[in-house]
């Protein structure tokens, strides 16, 4: 049988029955749309947390007090412990070369007012070494000085959500007051827009000196984490080594077991965040992949259906001297024309759906080239394996028998 007419003969079968064939392609048109859209939502995620991560700044490591480790079942958590100070960030920046630049933080939650409005967002103390090292932009005004640091200054620099929350849309605050837990400020600045999620948005932050939150606030000394940039990629190890082996010695720790603080390297949190994010990537593509085995079963029963319905034509052309491999080679196109014209289909859907989930900022996207020709093989496969057994049956009718099939 030459190929046009089996395409001929493949679309009249089809066609002599639209709406079983569309029900049973069906399947693989959810299956392979919903593969795509769960990988790219996936792979969406993954390059959104990744982004978030590289903008609070490069070649960064945070030095936070306590640890993870565990007293008598009882862990103490990073952050929650008074034992690093100003002090511990001074040395750092004096005694260790690969440190490029140091800003110590103070920084909690207070309800900020203006008037008329208010909100409750992060206040954090520093220094003017935070825009370098957490690669922050001033969009209007200033950022903190050197001098209204020394001074205990009372002023303020916002993140653009908390400009536009007490002060609305459009409108630059400096020069404006706020009150911050009951004390007034003067608005000095208004960073850059970079955006982020709940894991880490600088946008919605305001910025005093480290030593008036420290006065007016905290009461103490003691700072809440130390942002360290080394001077390259490749001195990220040994920064990390120099600040412990410094620290523990200003603590007088002989045990590293026992530190009182504890380092986060920014490029050991982007790998676990990438390694949780291609996990989830790959569940909800295998939860996804399921619809494809059900469409696949689809697909399989309707070519069995197919081949009782037509058992007599089946005879008909053995009679005539059809061969047995022109009789298989029918069903089987047949099965994987329904599998590629629904993997087609999906694959039109899926990136639909992508483009509109990330279009209406419900997640961003990210659509992998290579999981649409994944999913292309795929239905391809589905149409060969699931519809090989159909076939083989037909092919393998006793013509007589076919004949007199009722």
């Amino acid at each position: 049988m030459i190929i046009s007419d089996l395409l001929e003969e493949t679309f009249l079968a089809l066609s002599s029955n639209k709406v079983r064939s569309g029900l049973t392609t069906l399947g693989i048109i959810i299956g392979i749309s919903s593969v795509i859209t769960m990988v790219s939502i996936g792979q969406g995620s993954q390059t959104s947390i990744q982004t978030s991560i590289q903008s609070i700044g490069a070649n960064l490591i945070q030095v936070q007090p306590g640890s993870q480790r565990s007293f008598g079942g009882i862990a103490t958590q990073r952050g929650s412990a008074k034992s690093l100070t100003t002090e511990d960030a001074q040395a750092i920046a004096d005694e260790i070369s690969v440190a490029q630049a140091v800003a110590p933080e103070v920084s909690s939650r207070y309800q900020v007012a203006a008037k008329g409005t208010n909100t409750n967002t992060s206040i954090v103390g520093t220094t003017s070494s935070y825009t370098e090292v957490r690669n922050v932009q001033v969009a209007e005004g200033s950022f903190i000085t050197d001098q209204q640091q020394s001074s205990m200054a009372k002023v303020a620099v916002l993140g653009p959500t908390v400009s536009t929350d007490l002060f609305g849309e459009g409108v630059i605050p400096v020069g404006q007051t706020i009150r911050i837990n009951g004390s007034q400020f003067t608005v000095i600045g208004v960073t850059v827009v970079k955006g982020g999620n709940s894991f880490s948005s600088q946008d919605d932050m305001i910025f005093i000196p480290l030593s008036t939150a420290q006065r007016y606030f905290s009461g103490d000394e003691y700072v809440t984490n130390i942002s360290v940039q080394a001077t390259s990629e490749k001195t990220v190890d040994q920064l990390e080594t120099e600040i412990t082996n410094l620290l523990l010695s200003r603590h007088t720790i002989s045990d590293s077991a026992s530190a009182d603080f504890s380092l986060l390297n920014q490029a050991d949190i982007i790998a676990t965040a990438s390694s949780v994010t291609e996990t989830f990537t790959m569940l909800l593509a295998a939860v996804a992949g399921i619809s494809l085995v059900v469409g696949g079963i689809g697909i399989m029963n309707m070519m069995l259906t197919s081949v009782t319905e037509r058992t007599k034509e089946i005879g008909l052309r053995k009679a005539i001297g059809a061969k047995r491999q022109e009789i298989e080679q029918q069903f089987l196109v047949e099965s994987v024309v329904l599998t590629l014209a629904g993997g087609i289909i999906g694959i039109a859907l899926g990136l639909g759906i992508s483009f509109v989930v990330s279009a209406i900022g419900i997640v961003n996207t990210s659509v992998s080239w290579s999981s649409v020709l994944l999913a292309f093989g795929v239905s391809a496969t589905i149409g060969i394996v699931f519809g090989y057994y159909p076939a083989r049956r037909a092919a393998g009718l006793n013509p007589i028998v076919a004949l007199r099939y009722e």
